[in-house]
């Protein structure tokens, strides 16, 4: 691989990559032609003059690939899977029948960004954001502000932090050998931030659209389609945990946790068919994402600066517009990070911008009117001081404490 390209000391790589954003951030209505345009200047980049760390020329863009394609893979299955889950607890009508176990003020909009945070601290944060938008359109009566979605998307991020099968990234430091209860600590500022940006945003949706007071009469939960729906989180969470435990070797040569997903899909689809509609719209969203995420992993990222946890605080803000999967593969490799730190700045720092995560491009998928770095930036800054300040309490609780090299 040929030295990068500096431009005043910046590689062309991040420049070209600081296009693409700037264009999805001005020009939202125009994401995936972008991101795919982008995509492509960057491939025949690489391609052309610097080659990838796997070699040069057409030959290194190949073993490039054939190295994440597990992880692009796993995406795009558990995007497209996900949205179909959503549908199925959408139909099975428990969100018409949330508002009777919801407080009727704000304070319901509090406790819906709390089901999601725990929800998803044993479930893909993708899964906990989908549920918490389906139920939050039935119960706000389908306005549902921006800021509020921010919101759901952020409980869920932060309720993966901790745990070792609630986000990508904090698997990927389990399979690597760090100890489920170094990333633990990540809670500490996960529920400090969750204090902080829960309350404003469910005031403010409170105001834009208040919840429904009383459930609909005659609302009859579909069990089958529960059924369903646990079947698939279970497919998910178990996979997640076998291939862990016992195969781990097999996160890096198949799909593992997607496969799961569809598997569970498929073979429950005589009990009630999928709502195959929303797979267009869906494919489009998961394209952008995909997309995104190769341009990503082609960054030169080991130009990043070493541990600390200045360093860390600053890989938060990165992830909000970076992949934050290269992210923790590259301090996996680098060694000297507190583990739980990092944890809590690569899972959470993404909700600061929508397609900063997953859960926040599946979202926005349900939502499309999200998809606006402006309007989520305005609406939603309060999840950027929650971060901050989560941070710094928990250094000031823990203290800074990086491990050694494993």
């Amino acid at each position: 691989m040929a030295d990068p390209i500096l431009i005043v000391g910046v590689p062309l790589d991040f420049i070209f990559f600081a296009f693409i954003l700037l264009g999805i951030a001005l020009f939202h209505r125009h994401t995936l032609p972008i991101a795919l345009t982008g995509l492509a200047v960057i491939i025949a980049y690489k391609t052309g003059f610097t080659g990838f760390k796997s070699g040069a020329g057409l030959n290194g863009f190949a073993h490039h690939m054939a190295h994440e394609w597990v992880t692009l893979a796993n995406l795009f299955l558990l995007l497209m899977g996900f949205a179909l889950l959503s549908r199925h607890f959408e139909e099975s009508r428990i969100p018409d029948a949330m508002p009777a176990l919801l407080p009727d003020d704000w304070k319901g909009g509090v406790v819906l960004l709390v089901i999601v945070f725990i929800l998803s601290s044993f479930l893909d944060n993708i899964a906990g954001a989908l549920i918490g938008g389906t139920v939050a359109r039935h119960v706000f009566r389908g306005k549902v502000h921006i800021g509020y979605l921010a919101a759901i998307v952020a409980a869920s991020n932060a309720g993966g932090a901790g745990s070792v099968v609630g986000d990508t990234t904090t698997t990927m430091m389990w399979i690597d050998g760090v100890s489920p209860l170094s990333v633990l600590e990540a809670y500490i500022a996960a529920i400090v931030a969750l204090a902080i940006f829960a309350v404003p945003a469910a005031m403010r949706q409170h105001r834009f659209s208040p919840i429904v007071k009383d459930p609909r009469r005659g609302v009859r939960v579909d069990g089958a389609r529960v059924f369903v729906v646990a079947v698939i989180l279970i497919a998910a969470l178990a996979a997640n945990v076998t291939a862990n435990l016992k195969f781990p070797a097999l996160l890096d040569t198949l799909p593992v946790l997607g496969l799961a997903v569809w598997a569970a899909i498929l073979l429950t689809a005589f009990l009630r068919r999928p709502d195959w509609k929303v797979m267009p719209e869906t494919f489009k969203g998961t394209v952008f994402l995909l997309a995104l995420v190769t341009a990503a992993s082609m960054m030169p990222v080991e130009t990043l600066p070493a541990a600390s946890w200045q360093t860390t605080l600053g890989l938060g803000f990165v992830s909000s517009v970076f992949d934050n999967i290269p992210l923790t593969e590259l301090a996996l490799k680098q060694g000297g990070y507190d583990w739980g730190f990092l944890a809590y700045a690569v899972g959470f720092g993404g909700s600061m911008i929508w397609f900063g995560s997953s859960a926040g491009v599946a979202l926005s998928n349900m939502y499309p009117e999200a998809k606006s770095v402006g309007l989520w930036v305005r609406n939603g800054w309060t999840i950027a001081v929650a971060y901050v300040v989560g941070f710094f309490v928990m250094l000031a609780i823990l203290g800074w404490h990086p491990d050694a090299p494993h």
